[in-house]
């Protein structure tokens, strides 16, 4: 029988992502020369629509353009199936003639093959591959997408604190992460010296206090003259509410489609720089968000993270002969190493900070986190320190 593969991309985009789809589509066609490979648009809902691209007529040389190219290809979706939902993307499958779908995406994306796998009576291979910059997925020693946006952010702090030694003032930066502050714990990863910011670090794991954190601002200010703040766009505040949900209007809130009030955009950072200016005033504040930016930038694509990623994908088909299950990177001996576990490990699952990886009783991170970024982001540049 030929075999039939079908990949599709979810979620949101990365730098990587593509090696993962195209690592999987050149080990297809090695193992099985005569399979035929298709890339669903836009996720399930090319699944559902039949709306395919044949991977199996492009050349390797095209392949590899794509694997180098940031964002999902294939486009990507946010949808997250129910039961319903599965049946139709089910018969999609079918009518396509798939022997195996792999998903790449993150926790919702193996929640989806989860459901597939139990309703398709084993006669299609389900095989999730992971992605996320948030680096949050469960078994996981880090994600693939983690580490190009983790340099993204690691040297835009690098570059701030250097901006503010010159110009002292307040300088807060909102990095993506809803659940989990790993994206912004990175901020701290290149640091110069112990002098340098991030000065404070706020994450979604440590419940967040207005006034304790213009407390922490007047502090870091009357000991280093300046104040580099890294925040995740997902801090929550002591009542389990996100910081968004009660310092913005409800009226000016939005929600998705699944009820998740929307955290990028400018709300947040508006009010964070109102609380600022209000809790001391006459101080010089900027707030940015970063937004999209770490995501898919070209200009941060970490070789480790690519070839990590392209791994994934091959090690993805190579999981469609086992039956399927969720593709894990786990750390064994300070070497990156593919796992098969299953579906149900990873589904609908969110890997936090581990407790340690704060101080107890401030907002820094602490040396085992410093030696678990090190070990992932290696310092990339030499600076000098300034004289100021």
């Amino acid at each position: 029988m030929t075999e039939t593969f079908v990949i599709a991309q979810g979620g949101g985009p990365t730098a990587v992502i593509n090696q993962t789809l195209i690592g999987a589509v050149l080990e297809a066609r090695k193992r099985y020369p005569r399979s035929r490979i298709l890339g669903a648009r836009h996720g399930v809902r090319g699944i559902r629509d039949g709306d395919f691209v044949d991977l199996s007529a492009l050349n390797e040389k095209e392949l590899q353009l794509i694997a180098a190219t940031p964002s999902a290809a294939l486009g990507s979706t946010r949808d997250k199936p129910d039961a319903a939902y599965c049946e139709t993307i089910l018969k999609g499958l079918r009518q396509a003639g798939a022997t195996a779908f792999i998903y790449i995406g993150g926790n919702d994306t193996a929640g989806t093959q989860q459901i597939l796998a139990e309703a398709s009576g084993n006669d299609i291979a389900f095989v999730h591959a992971p992605k996320t910059i948030d680096n949050d997925l469960v078994e996981n020693d880090h994600t693939p997408g983690f580490i190009s946006a983790a340099e993204f952010v690691a040297g835009a702090f690098v570059s701030v604190d250097l901006d503010f030694r010159a110009l002292p003032g307040i300088y807060v930066g909102i990095v993506m992460g809803r659940h989990a502050g790993f994206l912004t714990a990175a901020a701290a990863a290149w640091q110069l010296d112990e002098d340098s910011g991030p000065h404070l670090v706020y994450v979604p794991e440590r419940a967040f206090s207005p006034a304790r954190f213009i407390e922490d601002i007047r502090e870091t200010l009357g000991r280093h003259g300046r104040c580099i703040i890294a925040m995740s766009e997902g801090v929550t505040a002591e009542d389990g509410r996100s910081v968004v949900e009660g310092l913005v209007p409800p009226e000016r809130l939005e929600r998705d489609a699944h009820g998740n009030v929307r955290l990028s955009g400018g709300d947040l950072g508006m009010s964070i720089e109102r609380l600022i200016n209000d809790g001391l005033p006459g101080t010089r504040a900027r707030v940015d968000t970063f937004g999209y930016l770490p995501r898919g930038s070209v200009s941060t694509i970490n070789a480790t993270d690519a070839r990590e990623a392209f791994e994934a994908g091959v090690f993805a088909v190579e999981a469609t002969s086992s039956g399927g299950g969720s593709v894990a990177l786990q750390c064994d001996n300070g070497v990156t190493i593919p796992r098969l576990v299953s579906l149900g490990s990873v589904a609908g699952k969110t890997r936090h900070m581990p407790a340690d990886f704060l101080l107890p009783e401030s907002n820094q991170i602490s040396s085992s986190c410093r030696a678990y970024l090190e070990r992932l982001l290696p310092r990339r540049f030499e600076l000098a320190r300034p004289f100021v």
